[in-house]
């Protein structure tokens, strides 16, 4: 078969299938929610009183400082404390992933979810919040370490890119749904940010019911020496009897595994340097597009270019519906078009859209006055042609692209490293962001800019289309024939002979 070809099995769409899909989705739909809110109830008066009234005082003063009048550690600890405790916990959910499947880590996802976010709705001290916080960032760990493996792994070959991209789609639900609930909350006083916060309680149990709903992959349970049930698994999500050949690929996949007993040792031998640098760099790159330091500060942003407290929550809301329409695109065009092409589109999009907001702040925003109401506009359509190309790209294929480039015996252990890495960066931007707007003024978005570059140079020389290729055949069919990794291949075919 060529390169060019897509490898296909027998398959027949059946209802359980896609709502094993949906709702196994629904771990975006509850990473999505916690992005969309953190920005929202940061901006509500009544939650700064309550927890940093200094940042409220400052956000009083008539001539405040448009760019620092946020930048508070504390408050931005609230947002990025998540993410740290998902960096660690991504790589205790690819043990659990490994050893007990991915329904159990799913599961477990949700319970940690659903405490953490009833604990921060209730909270009465700023370290009841970030607690909450914490135990939130443990079950988005656990979540994003198990879902998207889950959907490649039960997708057809065909369909891959579109059924994993479902996770992204769901993180743009999630957004918006948020958006939409600290727009209805922002007047219910003293209460509005408790309603926020709480809300996370819904994505939580709607995973938590499908990880009851849901099957085991058939991945998992070859690989974990459940082969009959492996078998009628695959039997089952692709609605046929007739799974031969793509039951004994994946079979094959797992006996390879099997002669590996320490996934996070194999990932320092020389073959596993191709995917694990591009797994890490998709994550890093999503997160250096400057993306979620958008849309968790969006409210914020859009304050500090003039708009009042409201205005800029519904801003928010236009964006978060830019973001899930924007991502069906992808949805529709990953499996057509191929990964490159709409990777290398909105590095274009994107730069273009950076700079350009760079460029207006830089000329017409100083330190305390408001911009223009025609530049404000802009600002915020230049946003949402930015979040536009993002969704379709980095957003969906950052999840996605790691996802599928994994063999089988390292996927857990080299999927937690591209997970924790997008946790690190999503840690660092989220806790500097606030600051680096103080500090750095508009220049913050040409920073961002020039990272843009970086990654359209990265899509050109060194990552490979992965479209229709078989995520067990990944090896073979691409490291082996791309110019720059296939010098790192010879101890793979020898190990191979």
């Amino acid at each position: 078969m060529g390169l060019g070809q897509v490898e296909t099995f027998p398959w027949k769409l059946t209802p359980y299938v896609v709502a094993c899909w949906l709702l196994a989705a629904c771990g975006g739909l509850m990473f999505g929610y916690d992005i969309g809110i953190s920005g929202g109830v940061t901006g509500m008066d009544d939650f700064l009183l309550e927890f940093f009234p200094k940042v409220y005082a400052r956000k009083l003063r008539a001539h405040e400082n448009n760019y620092c009048k946020f930048n508070d550690q504390y408050l931005q600890l609230f947002t990025s404390s998540l993410y740290l405790s998902a960096l660690v916990s991504s790589f205790v959910a690819s043990k659990v992933c490994s050893a007990k499947g991915r329904k159990p880590t799913i599961l477990i996802a949700s319970a940690f979810f659903l405490v953490g976010s009833a604990i921060s709705a209730l909270a009465q001290t700023l370290w009841m919040v970030i607690i909450g916080r914490v135990l939130m960032g443990v079950g988005v760990g656990f979540g994003n370490e198990a879902v998207p493996l889950f959907l490649s792994e039960i997708a057809p070959v065909h369909h891959r890119g579109a059924v994993n991209i479902l996770f992204q789609l769901f993180v743009t639900i999630g957004i918006l749904i948020a958006n939409l609930v600290n727009f209805g909350t922002l007047n219910i006083h003293p209460i509005g940010w408790r309603v926020s916060l709480g809300g996370a309680v819904v994505p939580a149990i709607l995973l938590l019911i499908g990880s009851i709903v849901i099957t085991e992959t058939p991945t998992s349970l070859i690989e974990r020496d459940r082969v009959d049930e492996g078998r009628r698994v695959l039997q089952k999500i692709r609605g046929i009897d007739e799974v031969d050949k793509e039951f004994e690929q994946i079979k094959e996949g797992c006996q390879q595994a099997k002669l590996v007993k320490h996934p996070f040792s194999e990932l320092k031998k020389k073959q596993s340097v191709p995917p694990l640098v591009i797994g890490i760099l998709m994550q890093v790159f999503q997160q250096m597009t400057g993306i979620n330091a958008v849309m968790f500060y969006a409210p914020i942003l859009f304050q500090t270019v003039g708009f009042k407290s409201d205005g800029s929550l519904l801003s928010a809301v236009i964006i978060g519906l830019v973001n899930v329409f924007s991502t069906l695109v992808s949805v529709y065009g990953v499996d057509k078009f191929g990964r490159r092409v709409l990777l290398l589109q909105a590095c274009v999009q994107m730069f273009i859209s950076q700079m350009a907001i760079g460029i207006i702040l830089i000329l017409q925003l100083s330190d305390t006055n408001s911009l223009p109401k025609g530049s404000a506009i802009l600002v915020v359509i230049l946003t949402c042609t930015f979040v536009m190309s993002f969704a379709w790209s980095w957003g969906p294929l950052g999840w996605l692209i790691p996802s599928e480039i994994f063999p089988v015996e390292t996927r857990t252990a080299g999927y937690a490293f591209a997970v924790s890495s997008n946790m690190l960066f999503t840690f660092i931007l989220a806790q500097a962001f606030l600051s680096m707007l103080c500090h750095m003024r508009s220049f913050v978005f040409v920073f961002f800019s020039a990272w843009i570059v970086l990654m359209g140079l990265f899509v050109v020389f060194l990552l490979p289309e992965t479209k229709g290729v078989p995520i067990d055949m990944v090896a073979e069919r691409l490291w082996k024939t791309h110019p720059v990794w296939k010098r790192f291949m010879d101890d793979y075919y020898d190990s191979q002979a």
